[in-house]
């Protein structure tokens, strides 16, 4: 804020971010989609603003330690391209504020509106006793089933020991359910041979060569959660391979590989995926039952 200028409130900073945004040409998608929902967040954050703040709030003169925290943040997301997550070191997924950083992707799963409808109709939560994550990052997914499924207990595996570092912060934060998620480092599958009601996973399915090709926001993530292959299918294979055996009968996996639906769905004839229709946008969540895989 230039010197002698007058405070703003935090709808006038809104909007001037707004504008700044799309002047920028910056690239969205982990969290928001668009110019005007990201200066909201961001602005907000800045504030420490609840997302219900009614007009008085939101039209109050800021002080000049305010104006400055906010314009701080708003030129930090234009001039690193990094995503608003990283900036603020929060995210919400299924209802629950989490802590990211660069060490693991920003929480954006559809999964999300799986978890808070309680897996339903797939599940019946009074009887799932055994989760599997695979790929957990920043463990969102994993805690957040568990706060969904009070009977569940849930193996959260990563092959990162830094995206295990921040899903053990998470873990820290929600100490309701610390003592049902467990973090694992392993490459997909535990090396036990153990059994589970459910497997829900949110792989990488970038293909590589698309990857090289990405905006700049993706490219502050960890590639290791991105990359799959030239085809964009090498986890996603190597899950439906091995899923069945660590199913009980009568669990279900979950998996989100998201605008590559229509390849996995050509591509792999081992099992027979129903695409789920989510309410709240996204698409690519598959749900597979033990007697799906052929």
């Amino acid at each position: 804020m230039r010197k002698g200028a007058p405070p703003k409130s935090a709808r006038e900073h809104v909007l001037a971010a707004e504008k700044r945004f799309v002047a920028a040409g910056l690239v969205f998608g982990h969290g928001t989609d668009n110019a005007r929902d990201e200066a909201v967040f961001l602005v907000f954050d800045a504030l420490s603003l609840p997302f219900n703040s009614n007009d008085t709030a939101l039209d109050r003169a800021l002080t000049g330690p305010e104006n400055l925290a906010v314009s701080r943040l708003i030129d930090k997301r234009i001039e690193s391209r990094k995503p608003a997550a990283y900036l603020t070191h929060h995210m919400r997924f299924a209802g629950h504020d989490f802590y990211v950083d660069e060490r693991v992707l920003v929480p954006r799963s559809p999964i999300a509106e799986l978890i808070n409808s309680e897996f339903h109709p797939w599940l019946d939560v009074q009887t799932v006793k055994r989760v599997l994550e695979i790929g957990t990052g920043s463990g969102c997914i994993a805690i957040a089933t568990a706060l969904a499924l009070p009977h569940a207990t849930v193996d959260a595996i990563d092959i990162s020991p830094d995206a295990l570092i921040v899903a053990e912060l998470n873990r820290t934060r929600f100490a309701q359910v610390s003592h049902r998620v467990r973090f694992i480092e392993a490459d997909l599958f535990p090396t036990s041979n153990e059994r589970y009601d459910l497997i829900v996973t949110n792989p990488p399915y970038v293909p590589s060569d698309e990857c090289e090709q990405l905006p700049a926001e993706y490219l502050h993530e960890p590639r290791l959660a991105l990359d799959a292959g030239a085809d964009g299918l090498t986890l996603v294979r190597r899950i439906v391979a091995g899923a069945a055996k660590h199913l009980n009968a009568g669990g279900h996996l979950i998996i989100d590989v998201g605008e590559m639906a229509p390849v996995v769905d050509s591509e792999i004839s081992t099992v027979n995926f129903t695409w789920v229709d989510l309410l709240h946008g996204g698409a690519g969540i598959g749900v597979a039952g033990r007697n799906d895989f052929m």
